[in-house]
């Protein structure tokens, strides 16, 4: 296989890839983009599929921008939204920016990135440039957008900021005199605006290259933080290792080819394999990139201990009684977990002790106003399938 078809592995749409190869052919040092806007503090494996595809061209010795969208992220994009995104503070996204680097930087080579942000030219824009940049598009054209076409035809409504948001990613490109664009298959829209507007300014129009949108923990919907059914970049190894394994089995082969570049003859290889065994080996692969080798076969170890031998894991948080009392005496299980600080809302915790899925020294408590005396020794409460923890006296 030659690098162009290295390069188009798993893209699902190529726009200018005729130009591209022809460019790369050439010899041409080309300007890749992809921007994530800061809208929330992680990065996620749906990230991973693009970010991978940006090193592929980074480590052919392409130039790999990474376009923090510090200014878009404060509108929101739209795509496949049914309303439009609550607006982000320039505070609240800036936040959200600086941890977006370090994450990043665990897949690209930070010596070869070069990193833009889009308010350095959206800042200096007055109203007059953007009315201009507004010209460059119809309503018309706008709506052949599949979110906004369903949104219209139900009467939903659709403001003029969300209309504007693929002419502002479209610029970007012009900006940047980008030669190729990556991003999920809902951002192709947005992509071949950014070729419109290049066209319009005479610029090379940028080859457009989208990848697959991963599947999300539930192998239905597609991972986001929206469906709290994602995996972080920056998950602990231990909840990456966990919730890697709680996939449903037909989804981890999207994983292996997706996320690691496995080839088809390995999958074919690994199916042949007890998907427990398969699930594992993806796991540990995933969470080596992420946490290094040592960590991610500890993992497995303590997952095979917890799940496969019953037993608890050697390592867990211990919290004194006095720390989950508050100012009850004998706090109730409900709120001993609150007070843990594992759980984002009492509600949340009630849920899950109502499922059946809190243990305290292996026995089933699903009550939650069930009391929790102080303990002559540590108890080991088990919270859904990851949490462990110890309540010593």
């Amino acid at each position: 296989m030659g690098a162009m078809d290295d390069l188009l592995r798993n893209v699902e749409t190529a726009i200018g890839a005729e130009e591209l190869e022809q460019r790369i052919n050439d010899g041409k040092r080309l300007k890749v983009k992809f921007g994530v806007d800061p809208t929330r503090p992680d990065l996620t494996f749906g990230h991973l599929v693009v970010f991978n595809k940006l090193r592929e061209f980074q480590e052919l010795g392409h130039e790999a921008i990474l376009l923090l969208g510090d200014y878009t992220a404060q509108i929101g994009d739209p795509s496949g939204q049914s309303d439009l995104r609550p607006a982000l503070t320039k505070e609240q996204v800036e936040e959200n920016a600086s941890t977006y680097l370090d994450q990043a930087f665990k897949i690209l080579d930070e010596s070869k990135t070069i990193v833009k942000r889009n308010s350095e030219w959206f800042e200096n824009m007055n109203f007059s440039d953007s009315l201009e940049l507004a010209r460059k598009m119809t309503v018309a054209r706008m709506l052949e957008r599949d979110d906004f076409s369903k949104r219209h035809a139900e009467n939903s409504p659709i403001s003029i900021v969300e209309f504007l948001y693929p002419l502002i990613q479209g610029f970007d490109s012009v900006m940047l005199q980008a030669d190729v664009e990556l991003g999920g298959s809902d951002q192709l829209f947005n992509m071949l605006v950014g070729r419109v507007l290049q066209k319009d300014k005479g610029q090379s129009e940028q080859a457009v290259l989208t990848l697959p949108i991963l599947v999300g923990l539930d192998g239905k919907r597609k991972m986001s933080k929206s469906y709290d059914n994602y995996v972080a970049f920056n998950d602990s190894s231990k909840e990456m290792f966990g919730k890697i394994m709680s996939i449903p089995d037909d989804s981890m082969w999207s994983y292996f080819n997706l996320l690691l570049g496995t080839d088809e003859q390995k999958i074919e290889k690994l199916k042949s394999f007890h998907p427990m065994d398969a699930k594992k080996q993806l796991a540990v692969d995933l969470t080596a990139i992420f946490h290094g080798l040592d960590k991610a076969e500890r993992e497995s170890q303590q997952f095979e201990q917890v799940f496969s031998k019953n037993e608890d894991p050697d390592e867990m948080p211990a919290l004194h009684w006095d720390q989950l009392c508050s100012s009850n005496e004998f706090p109730t299980l409900l709120d001993a977990l609150f007070a843990s600080g594992f759980f984002e809302s009492k509600g949340e915790a009630r849920r899950l002790i109502q499922q059946g899925a809190v243990r305290i020294d292996k026995e089933r408590h699903p009550d939650p106003f069930h009391t929790i005396d102080k303990p002559t020794e540590p108890k080991v409460v088990q919270a859904g399938k990851r949490i462990f923890f110890k309540i010593l006296g």
